[in-house]
Parts: C-alpha cells; structure tokens; sequence
C-alpha cells in the first residue's frame, strides 16, 4: 500500500486498516491527514480483495479535534476555500462498511469522523465530546446533525451548547456507539467485527449500506421505494444466486461480488 505522513495503513486479510498518525498533535485533524485518509479509504473502496475498513488512533486518543492553527485568523471565505467539511461527506459515499475503533479523546473533529463511518467500537476510555462553543463556533462536520439523530436532541443540545463530554458507558446508553470493550481488547474486538463482516455478499453489504443511510435523508415513503428497487436490482447479481443456492445446499457460499 501506499506510503502516507499522517496516517498508516495496512491489510489485515480481508480488512483494510487506516490509522491517524499524528502523536505529537493528539491526531488534530489538518488538511492533509483528511485527504490521505479519503485518498486511502478510495483505495480501499476499489480493492475487490478488502470486504471491509477499520479506522483508529492510538489507545489514548482517536482524535482530539480539527487543527486550530490551520483554521485560526481565517475569513469565512478562507474556510470555504480551505474546505476540510467536504472529505467528512466523501466519507459517506465508500460503499464499504467502515468500523470505527475510537479510545481516549474523540472530540469535536474526531467525533464527526467516528459518526462519519458506520459502526463505534469503543474503549472503555473514550470520551467523546463536541467543544466548538469553546473557540466561538459550532461544530461544522456532523456534530449537530448526525449527533443529535444519534443521541436525541436533549442530550446533543447538552454536548454541543455546554460541550458536555460522555464516557463510552453513556454513548453506548444514548446509542452513539455499537460496543464498548477494555482497552485491551477493543481494537482486537473492532477488527474481529470488520472481519466478519467483511466476508458477506459484496453487493449486498454495498446496498445495505445506502440504504440504512438513506433512512436518515429521505422520508420512509422515498426510502422504502429505494429499498424495494434495491432489493429487486439484487435479484440480476451471480452473488444472489449464489447464496440461495449455498442455502439450499447446505454450504458456504462463495462470493463473487458480481
């Protein structure tokens, strides 16, 4: 795989892994780690041999935020310009399923990026928090919007006007994240999901996924018409065929991602 500064990536058999890797800026989310990110998850995304994307920090802290020296003194126009926001909706178009394994700090920045993927495991450690009102803004990747669908608005108007940080226990509870495991294991456990999920039906996990997504744009009238053309649209794919075959067999199937 690629070389990269500001992150590390490598392969564990059907898993894809990118870790933030600035240590001595607590993973400060900058512009260039934001594009060696999206540039490794498109790579993933068009590697037929990676089922699915784990992405992580260290075990004491996934991300503590965006980098305020890059955006410090900057003009309204200079921010569009610079425009970090748009890499976390580029994130949400990867057709593949992404497990985020997030311990110690998770704020602001790092938080959106957690919600930006699929799934959170966490550590008991985590914390996870929107502080923005602290520097005189508000969140500007996610943290109002997929929060609050997340936790519910009393809990989200909490965090983000009063910058309220919850503890992994709590964002479980609230149903921020999936699982929450020791710091010794939730990385091993992250990847043990991304890995079983990771050997399942190509197309389908692909569909699955935009359609869960779509659950939260679109009115359930709009978002069970595309659900039913999806479910229909399977129906012309080898990997179809070859699970209900597999099923009536008696036998593992063997997917294709055709």
């Amino acid at each position: 795989m690629s070389e990269y500064t500001s992150i590390l990536v490598e392969k564990i058999e059907q898993v894809a892994l990118s870790r933030l890797n600035r240590p001595k800026a607590y993973n400060a989310l900058n512009k260039e780690l934001l594009a060696e990110l999206m540039g490794a998850l498109a790579s993933f995304d068009a590697d037929d041999s990676i089922g699915a994307i784990v992405i992580t920090g260290s075990d004491k802290v996934f991300a503590a935020g965006a980098d305020i020296s890059e955006m410090a003194g900057k003009s309204a126009v200079e921010m569009c310009d610079l425009d970090n926001i748009s890499i976390f909706d580029k994130i949400m178009t990867i057709s593949k399923p992404i497990v985020a394994a997030v311990s110690g700090f998770c704020l602001g920045g790092g938080s959106e990026l957690a919600m930006s993927c699929d799934m959170i495991v966490a550590s008991e450690s985590a914390v996870f928090g929107q502080p923005e009102i602290n520097l005189g803004v508000i969140p500007g990747a996610g943290g109002t919007q997929r929060l609050t669908r997340a936790v519910g608005k009393a809990l989200a108007m909490e965090m983000v006007l009063n910058d309220r940080r919850i503890t992994a226990q709590e964002a479980l509870q609230a149903g921020l994240v999936n699982r929450v495991y020791p710091l010794d294991s939730y990385f091993d456990e992250a990847l043990k999901l991304a890995g079983e999920i990771s050997v399942r039906a190509p197309l389908a996990l692909a569909a699955c996924k935009k359609m869960v997504n779509l659950a939260y744009e679109k009115s359930l009238k709009k978002g069970l018409a595309e659900e039913r053309q999806a479910f229909y649209d399977l129906f012309d794919s080898e990997d179809q065929d070859e699970g209900m075959q597999a099923f009536l067999e008696k036998r593992k199937p063997e997917w294709k991602g055709k």
